[in-house]
């Protein structure tokens, strides 16, 4: 969570061009209802930052915001020994086009990294921030060290044999929202056909449930 996140925005500045950015760390997984529009809302946003708060048990692990009594962020801090409060920040941000100068800007911390935490002090001093909190219903699993892996492991595959249901499948995303049709989401399940994620796609493309009925979230 240190000087990688930033030092993709750099590299990516041609890519980017005049257009904002959503960023969200590799080890970190999101699940749960609402929260495709939750992160809707904060896509629609053209000027400033969206960072999402989360309730922890354990802040000290992470980088932590201590909100006021009218949702404002105060004091962002990165992974702080004595935490202001239980919300952590997650892996997942987005940024208007400022962003890319806005990193450049940012100098190494007293532990000599490039703190993430930094650009999100930029944006809150100059009042361009907003913190929605993920509620009980959304899971964060952040899956940086070996015991998360194996908790997040655990928790999506009791998810996924309890419903039935792939979390993050990508081809089923695209089929929900009508952005693939049956032939191409079929292609896609030829080469796993003796796989249970292929024939996962096959029930969904012959499933009694049209694109529109059910969004994958």
């Amino acid at each position: 969570m240190m000087r990688y996140p930033l030092s993709v925005l750099l590299l990516s500045r041609e890519v980017i061009g005049n257009d904002p950015v959503a960023l969200v760390l590799g080890d970190n997984i999101f699940h749960g209802q609402g929260l495709t529009k939750l992160l809707a809302r904060a896509a629609r946003c053209s000027k400033g930052a969206t960072i999402f708060g989360y309730h922890v048990t354990d802040p000290l692990r992470d980088g932590v915001t201590e909100p006021d009594a009218r949702g404002r962020v105060l004091r962002p801090e990165e992974k702080p020994a004595v935490p202001r409060s239980n919300y952590a920040v997650t892996g997942l941000y987005f940024y208007d086009n400022s962003v890319v100068d806005r990193a450049a800007d940012i100098q190494p911390s007293a532990l000599g990294e490039v703190e993430i935490t930094d650009l999100t002090r930029v944006y809150m001093e100059r009042g361009d921030l907003r913190m929605p909190v993920m509620g009980r219903g959304m899971a964060w699993l952040d899956t940086g060290t070996s015991d998360s892996l194996c908790e997040a492991g655990s928790s999506v595959a009791t998810l996924e044999r309890r419903q039935g249901l792939k979390m993050r499948c990508p081809e089923e995303i695209a089929y929900r929202h009508g952005w693939m049709t049956v032939d191409p989401l079929l292609a896609c399940a030829a080469p796993l056909e003796a796989t249970e994620y292929g024939r996962y796609l096959v029930r969904l493309a012959h499933g009694p449930l049209a694109p529109s009925s059910l969004t994958a979230r």
